[in-house]
């Protein structure tokens, strides 16, 4: 299992449900690795897309502990153990966790690659990845991208594989 997500010099992701920057590179990076895979998420994740509708082209399986929640064309399951159940049985298709935080927290140890925005610049934000892996011992950088801009943003592509 995978997980893809974009991060500031804080290790931030989020702030009030949204992102923090829409970089178009990054979001291209985002639907090539993800489409024709199986996103999993949780259920504000879900909520803040367009229509709170599930992406696209791929299978999309939401965590919540709502029990009566229903996601549009989306897998509800109620647990990450039930969430890892549901995704074994996509063969032949890649996982990627795709947030939020809380999400995030639950399925790390489920994950053996991390893909990874950097994005050079510190954003006011109230949701944080749950671990810094380029301090983790327990994750090692891989590969990193040539530096990339948007405008002034300066960011790289970075791959974490856990050692």
């Amino acid at each position: 299992m995978n997980l893809i997500v974009a991060v500031d010099q804080n290790w931030a992701i989020g702030n009030q449900n949204r992102l923090l920057v829409r970089i178009p590179q990054d979001q291209k990076f985002f639907r090539q690795k993800t489409t024709g895979n199986v996103v999993i998420m949780g259920r504000k994740t879900l909520e803040s897309f367009p229509n709170g509708a599930p992406l696209p082209n791929r299978v999309n399986i939401v965590i919540t502990k709502r029990t009566d929640y229903e996601g549009k064309g989306a897998v509800v399951v109620h647990s990450v153990e039930e969430a890892a159940a549901e995704a074994e049985k996509y063969t032949g298709k890649e996982i990627y966790v795709i947030g939020g935080g809380t999400i995030y927290e639950q399925m790390l140890p489920y994950c053996k690659k991390a893909l990874v925005t950097y994005v050079d610049h510190a954003y006011a934000a109230d949701t944080y990845f749950p671990v810094r892996l380029s301090e983790s011992p327990e994750w090692k950088l891989t590969e990193e991208s040539e530096e990339q801009t948007y405008f002034d943003l300066e960011y790289y592509f970075r791959t974490y594989e856990r050692t």
